[in-house]
């Protein structure tokens, strides 16, 4: 497992726990999840997962990047998984997919392509839903991202 896709699985541990315990324990929307307290507790379970798991400082660095503009940039990902997945209403997409696709959706529209080129993006989500996600995680998260990238890079 490269260093980077397992800084993206720690990543995505971190978010699936911190999602849980927001949504499911103490039933908290993604607009209260990106505020101040909650973020502090997201940082708490990301530092936890990565000293637990040891990915090295470089890519240490990359999980937290991960994490930071995801939160920074969670209503905006929320919105775009709504338009992209309209059949699926946010809260009854599995939390390993949604964590998925906010990572996926990140790295394709808010992260460097320069750094992680947009198949790149596509094909890791669809690694880690198929590694953490249900039966059909990898078709779903494939065909959600592939339906973005395809839309956004229609004028290019």
């Amino acid at each position: 497992m490269s260093n980077r896709h397992l800084s993206r699985s720690i990543a995505l541990q971190s978010l699936y726990e911190w999602d849980f315990l927001n949504s499911m324990v103490f039933n908290k929307n993604a607009d209260e999840l990106s505020a101040g307290k909650k973020r502090t507790e997201l940082n708490r379970i990301v530092e936890f997962n990565v000293e637990k798991l040891k990915p090295g400082e470089e890519n240490e660095d990359f999980t937290f990047e991960l994490v930071d503009g995801i939160c920074e940039n969670l209503k905006e990902i929320d919105e775009i998984i709504k338009k992209a997945a309209p059949e699926w209403p946010l809260g009854q997409i599995a939390i390993v997919d949604r964590n998925v696709l906010r990572i996926g959706i990140y790295e394709l529209i808010f992260g460097s392509q320069e750094k992680v080129p947009p198949k790149v993006a596509i094909n890791e989500s669809i690694e880690l839903a198929k590694a953490f996600g249900g039966e059909s995680s990898g078709k779903f998260v494939n065909g959600v991202l592939g339906t973005l990238y395809r839309r956004t890079n229609k004028d290019k």
